[in-house]
């Protein structure tokens, strides 16, 4: 039981891993350079409005749930969430918009609007999702390293599934009008992808949004963040805030110890939640890898970015914005085009806006409205100066928003905060300024992301958003639950076992 595993990095992916490890007796310690514990889960505090600064929903609670149950503890004396209804509000560029629920009749009436055949048609679509979500969630596959040998197993079915069409291409064949199709093939923008290109595997998220809900934490998601670190600690983990990784050092191809400011933490084990690159290029001596190694790691291609404003507002819109708010321009196809492909930066934008103050009202002052405002752009490959264009792309967000939803807008900001990807790689070493990490693309899929135990450093691991299965909260959780059971056999131990959580009056 003495072995000593150093986490680097407090995401989500990081605290899962190291409850599940701590669960069963090892010496783990997380650290993280930001003063707060989960990643990209920071949060902002300006003129009395608070924000999150990255996720922003929780779907499959069930994943956080098992955690604390690995852990033998309850969960509500941690954390609380409500359901969200609607998920999400999607706007469209005629002026229509669609309320998204886990309501089959109110989506079958909502689409028929658009579509008679849409409505008929969205059972059989959600058969599909239901299908992948069995697939990545009930079977495992997400849950366990994903070997050569797991995909020739799953590839019959995947082919049986159209599960390497597009998910663009997956819902194309399923429905008729173009609101219908973006609906259903948009999700993949919530883990960094593509919809023309990643590939419909990631359409078990419509169902998986069905079965467990969307969900809104009290204190959002970096009060989710909070309480599992909080769960991490109370069951004799280490966490250091505020303690970065300068370098992972290596001894005859083993990882020895991780180089800190304070000096070095000793490592049988070190598990990076950081970005890959950023572990492998730059924590790593370069001597550590061999040279075919690192450039097989330079071909990994990057996801996009985010451009965020967070706004504190004097005045509330509760009839044009629910909790959630998607906000689509008049391009789709052409618009996700310029963001991945051709990296430039569009005179068109479509928006995710979030508005916590339409659950909770203490995100902001008495009367106000704290917003945060989410355009995908390109990432740093485009080579956009942010610093030179910043200004007027805020400016052309927050007049569309006001000419389109909000009246008055611009009258009403108290505060205003921005966030580029120049932000993303000086702030938090996301490599090209990329959130999201590798692009979730078929030649980027499974066993062909990188892994997560490294072929080339003895007792290096990945967990989080670069390695199998992928980026967004739940994928992360899975991550952690798939790195833990590389660890576990590799030193002997059996997995965590879930307990019944005890009874608090």
């Amino acid at each position: 039981m003495g072995k000593k595993v150093v986490i680097i990095g407090a995401g989500f992916g990081g605290l899962a891993l190291g409850i599940r490890l701590r669960a069963v007796g090892l010496d783990v310690t997380i650290l993280d350079k930001q003063a707060y514990p989960g990643g990209q889960a920071q949060p902002l505090r300006q003129g009395g409005y608070r924000f999150d600064m990255g996720p922003s929903l929780l779907t499959a609670p069930e994943l956080v749930e098992e955690l604390f149950e690995i852990a033998g503890r309850d969960r509500r004396a941690y954390l609380s969430w409500e359901k969200l209804d609607p998920f999400y509000r999607v706007y469209f560029w005629d002026g229509s918009y669609i309320d998204y629920t886990d309501d089959a009749e109110q989506m079958k009436a909502q689409l028929s609007r658009f579509s008679d055949h849409d409505a008929r048609a969205y059972a059989a679509f959600m058969e599909r999702s239901r299908a992948f979500y069995q697939a990545v969630i009930e079977e495992g596959l997400g849950r366990r390293p994903f070997t050569l040998r797991e995909l020739l197993r799953f590839l019959p079915k995947a082919l049986r599934l159209e599960a390497l069409r597009s998910a663009y291409g997956l819902a194309a064949k399923f429905f008729k009008d173009e609101r219908s199709r973006f609906i259903f093939s948009f999700h993949p923008l919530f883990i960094g992808g593509d919809p023309f290109r990643a590939p419909a595997v990631y359409q078990m998220i419509p169902y998986l949004e069905k079965a467990g809900g969307v969900w809104y934490v009290r204190g959002g998601m970096h009060g989710l963040a909070q309480g599992l670190a909080q769960l991490f600690t109370d069951i004799g983990g280490r966490l250091l805030l505020r303690t970065e990784a300068r370098r992972i050092h290596t001894r005859g191809g083993r990882v020895v110890a991780v180089q800190t400011d304070n000096g070095d933490i000793p490592a049988d084990v070190v598990v990076s939640n950081a970005d890959f690159f950023h572990t492998y290029f730059t924590l790593l001596d370069k001597e550590a890898l061999p040279t075919l190694a690192r450039w097989r790691l330079r071909q990994y291609q990057y996801g996009m970015s985010a451009f965020l404003i967070y706004a504190g507002l004097s005045r509330t819109y509760p009839e044009t914005l629910p909790h959630h708010t998607i906000v689509l321009g008049p391009r789709y196809r052409g618009l996700v085009g310029d963001i991945f492909r051709r990296k430039v930066l569009p005179e068109d934008f479509s928006l995710y806006v979030h508005a916590p103050t339409r659950t909770d009202g203490s995100w902001a002052p008495p009367g106000g409205e704290s917003l945060y405002i989410l355009s995908p752009v390109a990432n740093l490959q485009s080579g956009i100066s942010w610093a030179d264009m910043a200004p007027r792309y805020q400016e052309a967000i927050l007049t569309s928003l006001q000419q389109r939803l909000l009246d008055g807008l611009e009258g009403t900001i108290h505060t205003l905060s921005i966030y580029t990807p120049e932000d993303f790689l000086r702030e938090r070493n996301c490599t090209w300024g990329s959130p999201w990490g590798i692009e979730p693309r078929l030649t980027q899929t499974a066993n062909l992301r990188p892994p997560n135990k490294s072929h080339w450093i003895k007792g290096l691991y990945l967990v989080g958003t670069n390695t199998h299965p992928g980026a967004g909260v739940p994928g992360v959780i899975l991550s952690a639950a798939a790195t833990a059971q590389a660890i576990l056999q590799d030193v002997g131990l059996s997995e965590p076992v879930r307990v019944p959580a005890p009874t608090y009056e």
